[in-house]
Parts: structure tokens; sequence; C-alpha cells
């Protein structure tokens, strides 16, 4: 897939709405060779996505043997919409906790007291954390209005084709 095709799918304003969201789901290839799709806090930098962990995530060391990963946005809502992701993993190791990390989980409800004591917590806790970069290498939005699966899109096809050669 093109850049500029990457580009135009995640400019959409669904898809910007999307990359907005607290929570995607990040799907890779454990050490046994079996999938993993874990929820993962995630924010967008307009480039890429970053999510953050621990130093010691059993997903690491497998992120490091195969970085190739998939990502999904999505909504709880009827029609849903749906942003899929794939790209590289590119793993950060850095002290302290993350400007990401805090800028990600700033989301939930929380009065301030509560955030103070959070940020405390956290600081208290990690050392250090593990950026996970993802740039897009690949997009699809779907929106089931302008978008369909590709499956789906390939029934509709088959349809159109049967009602003309009905037509006929």
């Amino acid at each position: 897939m093109r850049a500029s095709e990457i580009i135009e799918i995640l400019d959409r304003p669904i898809s910007r709405e999307l990359l907005a969201r607290d929570v995607t789901r990040l799907a890779y290839v454990a050490k046994d060779g079996t999938p993993r799709n874990i929820p993962i806090a995630f924010t967008w930098n307009g480039s890429e996505i970053v999510m953050c962990t621990t130093k010691n995530a059993p997903k690491l060391p497998a992120l490091r043997e195969n970085p190739m990963v998939a990502l999904t946005i999505d909504t709880e809502v009827h029609p849903p919409k749906i942003l899929l992701i794939r790209g590289r993993a590119e793993l950060d190791v850095v002290d302290g906790i993350p400007d990401e990390y805090l800028q990600m989980n700033g989301s939930y409800e929380m009065t301030p007291e509560q955030r103070v004591e959070w940020e405390a917590e956290v600081r208290s806790l990690y050392d250090g954390m593990v950026r996970i970069v993802v740039t897009p290498t690949w997009a699809k939005l779907i929106d089931f209005e302008t978008t369909l699966p590709s499956a789906v899109e390939e029934l509709v096809r088959q349809r159109a084709e049967r009602e003309r050669l009905a037509r006929r």
C-alpha cells in the first residue's frame, strides 16, 4: 500500500475520530507461535501509534522476534466503525514514564485528586517503560456506509452481476 493511500485513509474524519479513542487491540505472534490480541491504551501523534508497556511485559520478546503487528480500533455502536492498521513495532526503552503514557491515560475520567494519586503511583512503580511505536504500512477504514469488508464488497459485486444477468 502506498504511503499516500495510508495518509488519505487515516485523514478521513471517521479515522481521526477512531484515532482519538483510548484503546486499540494489538495483535502479534507470541513466542510459542500462537496469535495474541490484547487491549492496550494508545495515542496517535499524527504519523505513529504509540503504546507503552512495562519493561518486563511478555509481549516484548515476541515483538523483538517478530515485530509485525495488526491493530484494530473500533466502536461499540451499530453500524460499527472499524479502523484496521498493520505495521512494524519499533521498541524504545525509556527511563522514567513516557509523556505518551501520561497523555493516553489522561483521557480516563479522574478527579484532579485521583489524577495526582494515580501519577504518583505510576512514578513509584515504574523506573522505565517501553514505547511500542507503530508506523502504519497498511490501513483500512470500514464504516458499513461508504466502505465494507472486502468479502462483503465481493458479495455486493456478485449480486449486482446476477441482477444484471437476470435483466437480460
